[in-house]
C-alpha cells in the first residue's frame, strides 16, 4: 500500500476538495476506542492550519462501561471553520463510528445528507444486540436513507497494515485503528499529518514498536482515502479569513484555563499557591494541573474527603497563603458549613465549582447549571458571598485571577463557576501580555499601633489579613457570633445583626468595582437575550443568527452573579421581553424576577447537555412572532 508524504495534503487532488467554511465532525465509539486521543489529535491540526475551533468531548461516567453499549459511548464533537465560531456545533456532517452502538446514539443528531463512516467489522451479531438493533441496519437502505455511507473494514485494514509486526498481539494492533480511522479523516479533510506523527514520538518515544504501530496505521488510513473510489468528493475548511489579534495562540480547556490563571495570580500577589482538594468529576484535572506546576510556589493537597478540604485552604488562608479548593456540586454541599466558617473569619480563598448533572450523583460527566442558587443560599444563616462565572473556556483564566483579585481585595472567600462543557470543551486561546496583567497587591499588617482584628477598611470593608506570629498582633478568630473591631465572641442580637449587615454590605461593595456590562446589538429593543456561564456561545450564536434575519434582538452574558451589576437593572428596563436560557429549571430567571421589575422568559434545559443554537433561535421565533 502507497504511502503518502507525511507533510503534504495531496494537492494533486485539492481541486477536487469542496471547499466549506465550517464544518462539525462527530468521534464516536467504546469508551477503550480512543476517541478523545484521535478528537484531539484531528483538533490540534486544524488549529496547526490556521482554523477556528470548539470542541465537545462526551463521555461515560463509568470507567469501564460494558463494550458495545450504549452507556459505554466516548465521543469528541469538533467544529472546525474559517471564521469566527462559538459552540461545537450543533449537529455534525461527519459522523465516524467504531460500533454499531455510536451509530444508533448520534445517527440522529447527523446533518440531512451527512457522512457516516463505519467500522463494519464492529457490526456483529453480538454488537448489534448490544446497540439493540435486530438486524445489521447497513444492509437496510431506509434506515440510513439520505446519508453517505462508507463501510470501511477498519479492523481488518489496521490487522493487515500491522501484519509483520510479530511483536504486537492483535487485540494491542486492534487498538491502533482509531489511528487508522484518524488518517482517514486527515485525508477526507484535507489535513497533512505532521502535528501526529511529531505527538506518536513525544508520547510513545519510549515504546517504539507503539510509535510504529501508530504511525503505519495512520499513514494506512491516509492511503485508504487516496486508493479508494467511495467518497464523493473531499472537503477543505480554509485558514481563517476573519481579523484576528496578532500572538501566539495554544488550545486550552476550560480547566487548564483555571489551573493557569490560579498560577498566574498567585505570581502577580507574589503569593505561595495553596490548592487542597478531594478528586471528583469534572473538577479532577485543576488538581492533576497544578501538581505539576510545583517550580512556581505551588503546594497541592490531596484530602481524604470535601470537608478536609475546605479545613486545608482555611488553614492555609489564615497562615497567609492564596489558598483554593475546587469541587463539583456534591462536594461543594459537603464543603458549605467550612465556608460558613471562612465567612465568619472573613478569610481570602476561592471555591471553583465545576457544575455537572444532579442531584446527587446524577451525571457525574454531563454538564449543568443547577448550583447557582445553591451557592448563593446553600450555607445555614445570612451568608452572603462574591459569585463570579466565566462564560468560555479560555475565559476560565481571565476569572480564575479575578475570583483571587476578589477574594484578597474584600477579604471573603469567593465561588467561581464553571462546568462540565467548560471544563472539557477547548478553544483557541491567546497567549496574554503577563506585563499587562494588574498586579494584585496584599498587604500584611505589622504594626501593632491600634490594631483590632476586625477593623476595617472605609472603601472595601475588609478586615486586616494579618500572618500568625507577628509580634504584636496575636488575634483569635472562629466561627461564633462575633463583636465588630475586636472580633471578641458575641452572643449580643445587635452585635449578631450589625456583623451580618456588615458582611452583606461588604460583599455588595464589590460591585463598586466592576466594569460596565456589555451589550451585543441594539441598546433598546423588543428582546434582551441574558444568561451566564457555559450558555455564552450558543446565545451570542443565535442573537447573531437573529439579527441577521432582520430581528430587534440584544445579548448580554453576567459574569459577576453576586452582587450583580450595578448597569444590569437599567440595561433590563430597554426592552420590551427578557429571555434567560439556562441549564436548569430557571434559577437565574427567578433572581432577576425577583430583583428587578420585569418579566423574564425562561428558557430551560435539564439533560445533561449544552443549547443547541439552533434551540434558543426557535425560542427567540416564538417570541418576537
Amino acid at each position: 500500500m502507497a504511502e503518502p508524504p507525511a507533510s503534504e495534503s495531496s494537492a494533486v487532488n485539492a481541486e477536487m476538495a469542496r471547499l466549506m467554511d465550517s464544518v462539525v465532525v462527530r468521534f464516536s465509539g467504546d469508551s477503550g476506542d480512543g476517541m478523545q486521543l484521535t478528537g484531539d489529535q484531528f483538533t490540534n491540526t486544524s488549529a496547526v492550519l490556521g482554523n477556528d475551533i470548539s470542541t465537545f468531548p462526551d463521555f461515560p461516567a463509568e470507567i469501564r462501561a460494558p463494550a458495545g453499549t450504549l452507556a459505554g459511548l466516548s465521543g469528541f464533537q469538533v467544529n472546525l471553520a474559517a471564521s469566527d465560531i462559538y459552540t461545537a456545533g450543533d449537529a455534525p456532517l461527519v459522523l465516524v463510528a467504531m460500533n454499531p452502538a455510536a451509530l444508533a446514539a448520534n445517527l440522529a443528531d447527523l446533518e440531512p445528507g451527512g457522512v457516516v463512516i463505519v467500522n463494519e467489522d464492529a457490526f456483529t451479531r453480538n454488537n448489534l444486540r448490544k446497540a439493540g438493533y435486530d438486524a445489521n441496519p447497513l444492509d437496510d437502505e431506509s434506515y440510513l436513507q439520505g446519508y453517505e455511507l462508507h463501510r470501511v473494514p477498519l479492523t481488518t485494514m489496521t490487522r493487515a497494515a500491522l501484519d509483520d509486526l510479530d511483536e504486537l498481539s492483535n487485540q494491542q494492533k486492534d487498538l491502533c485503528k482509531n489511528a487508522f480511522a484518524l488518517g482517514l479523516a486527515f485525508w477526507l479533510f484535507d489535513r497533512p499529518m505532521d502535528t501526529t506523527l511529531a505527538f506518536y514520538q513525544e508520547k510513545f518515544g519510549k515504546r517504539p514498536q507503539v510509535v510504529e504501530a501508530n504511525t503505519r496505521a495512520l499513514k494506512a488510513g491516509y492511503a485508504f482515502g487516496e486508493t479508494t473510489e467511495g467518497f464523493q468528493s473531499r472537503m477543505s475548511i480554509p485558514s481563517r479569513t476573519d481579523v484576528v489579534p496578532p500572538g501566539t495562540y495554544r488550545r486550552i480547556t476550560g480547566n487548564e484555563a483555571v489551573v493557569l490563571g490560579l498560577v498566574t495570580a498567585a505570581q502577580k500577589a507574589n503569593k505561595t499557591l495553596f490548592y487542597g482538594s478531594y478528586p471528583i468529576t469534572p473538577a479532577s484535572p485543576i488538581l492533576e494541573g497544578l501538581a505539576a506546576l510545583k517550580r512556581f510556589d505551588v503546594r497541592t493537597f490531596q484530602a481524604e474527603d470535601e470537608i478536609a478540604a475546605i479545613g486545608s485552604v482555611i488553614g492555609a488562608s489564615f497562615a497567609g497563603a492564596l489558598s483554593v479548593t475546587a469541587s463539583s456540586g456534591p462536594g461543594v454541599s459537603l464543603k458549605s458549613e467550612g465556608m460558613n466558617l471562612a465567612i465568619v473569619m472573613e478569610l481570602p480563598l476561592v471555591v471553583v465549582n465545576v457544575q455537572r448533572g444532579g442531584p446527587s450523583t446524577g451525571l457525574p460527566t454531563k454538564t449543568e447549571q443547577a448550583d447557582l442558587l445553591s451557592v448563593l443560599y446553600g450555607r445555614n444563616g445570612e451568608s452572603p458571598i462574591p459569585v463570579i462565572a466565566a462564560a468560555t473556556a479560555a475565559e476560565c483564566f481571565e476569572m480564575a485571577i479575578e475570583a483571587c483579585r476578589i477574594a484578597v481585595r474584600h477579604m471573603t472567600p469567593v465561588f467561581l463557576l464553571t462546568d462540565g462543557y467548560l471544563a472539557n470543551s477547548s478553544e483557541p486561546w491567546l497567549l496574554p501580555d503577563l506585563d499587562l496583567i494588574e498586579p494584585i497587591d496584599i498587604e500584611h499588617r505589622t504594626d501593632p499601633v491600634g490594631y483590632q482584628p476586625y477593623m476595617r477598611d472605609e472603601a472595601t470593608l475588609a478586615r486586616p489579613w494579618v500572618v500568625p506570629g507577628t509580634p504584636g498582633l496575636e488575634h483569635r478568630v472562629g466561627g461564633l457570633g462575633k463583636q465588630d473591631v475586636t472580633g471578641n465572641v458575641s452572643y449580643d442580637p445587635q452585635d449578631n445583626e450589625h456583623m451580618i449587615k456588615t458582611r452583606a454590605e461588604k460583599v455588595a461593595r464589590v460591585a463598586d468595582f466592576l466594569p460596565p456590562l456589555d451589550v451585543f446589538g441594539p441598546d433598546q429593543g423588543d428582546l434582551l437575550v441574558i444568561g451566564w456561564g457555559g450558555t455564552y456561545g450558543a446565545i451570542r450564536a443565535a442573537v447573531e443568527q437573529a439579527q441577521a434575519e432582520g430581528r430587534s434582538v440584544a445579548s448580554c452574558h453576567l459574569r459577576h452573579l453576586n452582587p450583580l451589576p450595578k448597569d444590569l437593572g437599567k440595561i433590563l428596563s430597554r426592552y420590551r421581553q427578557v429571555l434567560v436560557p439556562e441549564l436548569n429549571m430557571g434559577q437565574l430567571s427567578m433572581l432577576l424576577q425577583a430583583r428587578y421589575p420585569v418579566r423574564v422568559i425562561g428558557l430551560n434545559k435539564v439533560q445533561g447537555q449544552p443549547f443547541r443554537i439552533r434551540e434558543i433561535v426557535a425560542k427567540i421565533n416564538e417570541i418576537l412572532t
